[in-house]
Parts: C-alpha cells; structure tokens; sequence
C-alpha cells in the first residue's frame, strides 16, 4: 500500500525541525518519493496528517506543495476523490551534481556508509527473530517479486522499498526510522549509479538470501547476507565515485 507501514510513515514523515519550515517541508515530501516509499500514481496522506506529522501550518504544507506542482512533481485534484498525487520521481543528479554531493559529504560519507551498514544488518537479523505476522511476509514477498521485475529506471525505488520492508519486518519503529535515515543519507548517490544488469543480478540474489533467511527465521544468516549485500553496494559506491572525480 503506498507509503508502507504507520512506522514508516512516520520516519519518512518525521517533524521539521529547522528554521526555514518550507524548504525543509519540500525535502521531506521529496525525500518521500525518492525513497520510493510514494511512486508515480500514489496519493499522499492528507493535508490533515501531513501537518501533524510534520509539525507545521497548513499554510506552509500548501506552500511546499505548490512549489512541488510548479515543479512536476505532484498534482492536486479536488472533490470526493481527491488529494495529492505523485506525477513523477526526481531525476538522477548529473555528473558535476553528483561529484559536489560526495564532496560536500566528504568524511561524512564513511560514516553514513557505516551507519548504514549497522542498521541495515541489525533490521534483517531482528527481522528474523521477530514474530513475522502474514503481513509482513506477505509485504516482503511482494517487494521482493517487485525489485526482481522491475525495470532499471524503477529499481532503486524498489530496492529502497524491500530494505524498508525488512526494516518494518523488524517491529521497532526506532529501528525502522533508523533505516529511512540511513537511506535518505545515500538516496542521491544511490540513484545515480548506473544500473549494470550484472550487478542488478547479483543483488537481486542477495536479497533473495536475505528474504529466505527471515523468513525461515535464521538471524545470522540474515545478518551475513544483508551485510555482504550493503558492503557491495557501498564498494560499487566508492568506485563509481572514483570514476567521477
């Protein structure tokens, strides 16, 4: 369902928290879309629970929002089936956007990979241990049949999905808000690495390793193959960086 879980929600969601609402309202409800948390086609929760969850007027949530049209990036349609609609994603940074980003990043970059890979490794063991409902594993089947089908102009967002998904799995919502925020820390640098069939084959293996270990409910199993997956991803990160520089 768009948007996943309540905890994910409320992590992709969370209250803004600097000076300048607006331009950190957009972020947030970009950051949303990039994650693929709300594809093309999706709804956006309502104007109500967007101001609550992000702690700001309405006044200001409408303001984002038509910065957002302006841009393409949304469509808002009034009447009984109403609402704000995703119309497209944000496209990949350039080379030269790319190439600042990672500067910009700098010693910050190792750590959010580190980051990541912590929690990431921690959500699929707990996932594993947890109590899986239907749900959940239902969930986590079908993204991953979707990140296996997809096309590559659709895969990060997929793929995104999936690790949210087993983050969800996981039944902490701290850890699931930890998961988004690792993500959102990379998703620009991320989306930007060219999709090579070959290591799109390979980590699609991967995450057929890790779905199979949660559920079946072997944690170290889990752990080992989500952390050789997040280590290849990040080595595949740094040598497109390389490349770029």
């Amino acid at each position: 369902m768009p948007g996943g879980s309540p905890a994910i929600t409320a992590a992709v969601f969370r209250a803004v928290r600097t000076g300048n609402a607006f331009e950190e309202t957009v972020e947030r409800l970009l950051e949303g879309v990039k994650l693929g948390v709300y594809a093309p086609g999706d709804r956006l929760p309502p104007e109500r629970e967007l101001t609550r969850r992000l702690g700001i007027s309405r006044i200001t949530l409408r303001e984002a929002l038509r910065e957002l049209a302006a841009a393409g990036y949304v469509e808002t349609k009034r009447g009984r089936f109403g609402g704000t609609f995703i119309l497209r994603q944000p496209e990949p940074m350039v080379h030269d956007e790319l190439t600042k980003a990672a500067w910009i990043m700098g010693a910050q970059l190792d750590d959010a990979l580190t980051f990541r890979r912590v929690v990431e490794t921690g959500a699929a063991e707990m996932a594993a241990r947890a109590s899986l409902t239907m749900e959940h594993r239902e969930n986590l089947a079908e993204c991953l049949a979707a990140v296996n089908a997809c096309e590559p102009a659709g895969y990060r967002p997929a793929d995104t999905r999936l690790h949210l998904a087993i983050a969800d799995a996981a039944g902490s919502p701290m850890l699931t808000a930890s998961v988004v925020e690792a993500r959102v820390q990379l998703v620009d640098l991320l989306n930007a690495i060219p999709m090579l069939q070959r290591n799109l084959e390979h980590a699609n293996q991967q995450h057929a390793g890790i779905v199979r270990a949660i559920l079946a409910g072997d944690p170290e199993r889990a752990r080992r193959a989500m952390e050789e997956h997040v280590a290849g991803t990040a080595a595949l990160l740094r040598g497109f960086l390389r490349e770029t520089a």
